[in-house]
């Protein structure tokens, strides 16, 4: 049992806050700290400017809520159903609009010296450059497979294993979990709208389910090419109504809660009851991928990908594919006709040289 939050207890402590408290819950999303985000945890509270270059805690400084600025709670920055406005130039509470994106405060042509990057602005996100990788310090959770959970000991005790850098690898509770350190993202269109598949929604078991809907295409002039974190594992759905299940997880012995009982087919049974859904009796375990949008641990510009890492054969975005990008791409035509003419003229510069040479030797014989 938990005992309910003592909310005067709450408002006779009210202050302003901090990354600290900020970070009390979005640090420690998922149930730890760093476990869903990737670019968010308490690392960030001594970061340095290799880490973040806004939160440097030597340099700028920046709190969570110079660029989340709010009003009543109603805080600037979620992404999930409106895409990030470009129309003021800095992320303060007088603006319109609740979307805030890099070009809020760094406008739309923020490289001072290079054109060239400035053309990228409109189709590449700034953080596909500017975060190369997540997790630099601490690690984030990156699989979950529920379908392990339930092992014991062979005297019917709980195991519990760890991997090298100290984390849970497996929990009879919770299953097979893996973990990693300077993640690479994973790279595709987004114009800023996120939907997901919900517990109702009819599922297409024969490959790996995709939980979040990442909105944009090549074609989309709204979208650009923007960093996710990708976490992948395998959870409970209903084998023959095709829906994901919500199991019961918690509460008596005997209630058909699994991390009492261990037994998923009464879980499933409960849980779905309780949220008043079909069950089968049929369930099964999919493997699922679900997408995170990366906005934080911004490097310093000297720490951005070089321009190789996107543009050649085995770059960042190999698989992100529907269009032409220089240095990955080639068209065998085009690359004909290239050849054809760096040989003519190669033989155009051998017949030259051939003619000045034999010549100039008959003027010295004169």
């Amino acid at each position: 049992m938990f005992p309910p939050v003592d909310l005067k207890q709450v408002a006779r402590h009210v202050g302003p806050t901090s990354n600290k408290t900020c970070g009390a819950c979005h640090f420690n999303g998922g149930g730890s700290d760093g476990v869903k985000h990737g670019d968010l945890d308490s690392s960030l509270l001594t970061a340095d400017k290799k880490l973040d270059v806004h939160m440097d805690t030597a340099g700028l400084k920046f709190r969570c809520v110079n660029c989340h600025t709010s009003t009543a709670h109603q805080i600037e920055g979620r992404f999930y159903s409106i895409p990030a406005t470009t129309e003021f130039s800095s992320s303060m509470p007088y603006d319109k609009g609740s979307r805030i994106a890099c070009e809020s405060c760094h406008s739309e042509r923020p490289h001072k010296t290079n054109d060239k990057l400035n053309d990228h602005t409109d189709r590449v996100a700034c953080e596909t450059c500017h975060i190369s990788s997540v997790a630099r310090v601490k690690p984030t959770l990156v699989w979950w497979d529920w379908s392990r959970a339930g092992e014991f000991t062979s005297d019917g005790k709980f195991i519990v294993q760890k991997d090298e850098m100290g984390n849970v690898s497996y929990h009879t509770k919770k299953g097979e979990l893996g973990w990693a350190k300077n993640v690479v993202p994973e790279y595709l269109w987004f114009n800023g709208i996120l939907t997901h598949v919900l517990s109702d929604d009819k599922i297409d078991d024969s490959h790996t389910l995709r939980m979040t809907q990442v909105h944009g295409s090549s074609d989309d002039p709204k979208a650009k090419i923007y960093p996710f974190k990708m976490f992948r594992g395998k959870q409970i759905y209903d084998v023959e109504n095709k829906t994901l299940l919500v199991p019961k997880l918690f509460g008596p012995k005997g209630s058909g809660a699994f991390w009492q009982d261990f037994d998923w087919e009464k879980s499933a049974a409960m849980g779905q009851a309780a949220v008043k859904r079909q069950f089968s009796g049929t369930y099964g375990f999919i493997e699922t991928e679900y997408l995170r949008p990366i906005a934080h641990m911004v490097t310093p510009k000297e720490d951005a990908l070089s321009c190789a890492g996107c543009h050649s054969h085995n770059g960042r975005l190999e698989k992100l594919t529907g269009f032409y990008m220089p240095g990955r791409d080639a068209f065998a035509g085009l690359d004909r006709v290239g050849w054809l003419g760096c040989l003519a003229l190669l033989g155009a510069v051998g017949v030259h040289g051939f003619i000045r040479v034999f010549t100039g030797g008959r003027r010295e014989k004169k």
